[in-house]
């Protein structure tokens, strides 16, 4: 019973799969970048959704459009590095056991600068 069920999955032919009356990849391309014709825009659906959309006013690209305003804004922000304060004791170094006065160094607590993703972060 499950060999009949199994074989009966592979009885398609490729032509049943894959229908061969559609466009072709040509009028497909040709549909979509506005150059040509797709057997369903003889069906009156000559302009696809989202020109119709954007010819309406109804899309807000506000936020995915690049214009200068948002090309200078950082949209990832940095995030804070501390600067640690070490304070190194005085010591003798070395085999000669030469002195060394005390001293304070400065270092950032990452290696490397981080960056948070937008909306990660409060405006300031």
């Amino acid at each position: 019973m499950l060999a009949a069920l199994v074989s009966g999955c592979t009885m398609m032919t490729s032509d049943e799969v894959i229908p061969r009356d559609g466009p072709t990849m040509r009028e497909i391309y040709a549909g979509h970048m506005g150059g040509g014709t797709v057997r369903g825009d003889r069906a009156g659906v000559a302009v696809g959704l989202r020109e119709r959309a954007m010819a309406s006013g109804s899309v807000n690209l506000a936020g995915y459009t690049r214009i200068v305003h948002n090309e200078i804004d950082n949209q990832f922000e940095r995030l804070p590095n501390p600067d640690l304060v070490m304070f190194v004791f005085p010591h003798l170094a070395g085999p000669a056991r030469t002195p060394v006065p005390g001293y304070a160094t400065v270092f950032p607590m990452y290696s490397r600068p981080a960056y948070a993703l937008p909306g990660e972060t409060v405006p300031y």
